[in-house]
């Protein structure tokens, strides 16, 4: 075993999006996953969310089955579901019953609008969630209608990584008391979380509801991306003085006073189109061949092949391969207790996994 949480053993029942994420994180982190899925579950080696697991299929509704899970619960630090709220209790695994059998279980609930409040039991997708925490409506063009960002800031960001760290916040404090407790991981509540540096600049009027015309959402022409002369794109960054200066300088712009009151956002609009035509003039790889590696905060926009191959990622070796399907690598990294590289999930049998948990003469 390797990883920083070598030792640590948490069930996960089988869900979808950000309960498998976070699991697949704690196990990158050298937990030990084990996942309860139902009958007739396949292990798809193309699921990377479902890597380095062991997997029980069991029928919670048997009552053999449901005693094994609580046998499993009996012996580990932490549980992770993601199902409606009530699901589990009605299945008899709610928290009450496995406190009984554990008291310093972490129990880690996963939902989209939490485990209270008048949309609890309503269905919803990262996209409704993100829209009622102010999120969505940010993201986008001047004019246009907002952008789903995928399903990252509902379902992976302020949903499993929000997760994760209530976790592993209960986790050490369970450790001092010896008390396990519930965490309620809403997407609704992380979502609106991870708005809170936006929040505070619009209380300090520094930004406005008026979507794609402000610092961060493209409304800058420093900071934005553009298609080059091949079709491709380049993102740039450079909010700063002196990452700013840089690039004016490479663009050829250093000595035009248009571009002198970086922060008028008047001006914005139209230094953008020149901004426009300038990064039109070369194709992407001329332009990384300029800017690539300087403080002009540039980096080429890659597609999913390409992102693999990128000198950078390759050269810390961001990308695995694992049964032929390119993955990301563990992550963050260690230099102590490194991560192991993830493995493939394998089928499990619950006295299996309970001969390595029990403690010895149990």
């Amino acid at each position: 075993m390797a990883g920083p949480l070598s030792g640590f053993r948490i069930v996960e029942f089988a869900g979808i999006g950000p309960g498998p994420f976070c699991a697949m994180v704690l196990a990158d982190l050298g937990a030990e996953v084990v996942r309860i899925a139902r009958p007739g579950a396949r292990l798809d080696p193309n699921d990377v969310l479902a890597r380095s697991r062991t997997v029980l299929q069991l029928d919670l509704r048997e009552p053999q089955a449901l005693e094994q899970a609580l046998c499993l619960i009996a012996h580990a630090d932490a549980l992770i579901e993601g199902y409606r709220p009530g699901v589990m209790e009605r299945l008899g695994l709610g928290p009450a019953v496995c406190k009984a059998r554990n008291p310093r279980l972490v129990y880690g609930r996963m939902t989209g609008w939490g485990q209270s409040g008048p949309l609890a039991q309503a269905a919803g997708h990262d996209i409704n969630y993100i829209a009622i925490s102010g999120a969505l409506h940010a993201i986008g063009r001047s004019g246009e209608s907002p952008v789903p960002p995928l399903n990252y800031v509902g379902d992976f960001g302020g949903g499993a990584m929000l997760l994760a760290v209530g976790l592993l916040s209960a986790l050490l404090e369970a450790g001092r008391s010896g008390q396990g407790q519930a965490v309620d991981a809403a997407m609704t509540d992380g979502a609106a979380l991870m708005s809170a540096m936006m929040y505070g600049m619009k209380a300090a009027g520094r930004w406005s509801n008026q979507r794609g015309e402000n610092l961060l959402d493209g409304g800058a022409y420093f900071y934005d991306t553009y298609a080059c002369a091949d079709g491709r794109f380049v993102a740039i960054g450079a909010i700063e003085p002196q990452f700013y200066a840089l690039l004016r300088q490479h663009c050829g712009i250093a000595d035009d006073p248009a571009f002198d009151a970086q922060m008028d956002s008047a001006a914005w609009p139209l230094l953008k189109l020149r901004l426009t035509q300038i990064f039109r003039s070369r194709t992407r790889d001329e332009w990384c061949a300029l800017l690539e590696g300087s403080d002009a905060c540039f980096a080429p926009v890659l597609d999913w092949d390409e992102a693999p191959r990128h000198r950078h990622n390759a050269a810390r070796a961001t990308f695995v391969e694992l049964d032929g399907v390119v993955q990301p690598a563990p992550a963050p990294r260690f230099d102590r207790t490194p991560n192991a590289m993830p493995v493939r999930s394998c089928a499990g049998t619950p006295e299996a996994v309970l001969a390595r948990w029990r403690p010895a003469g149990d």
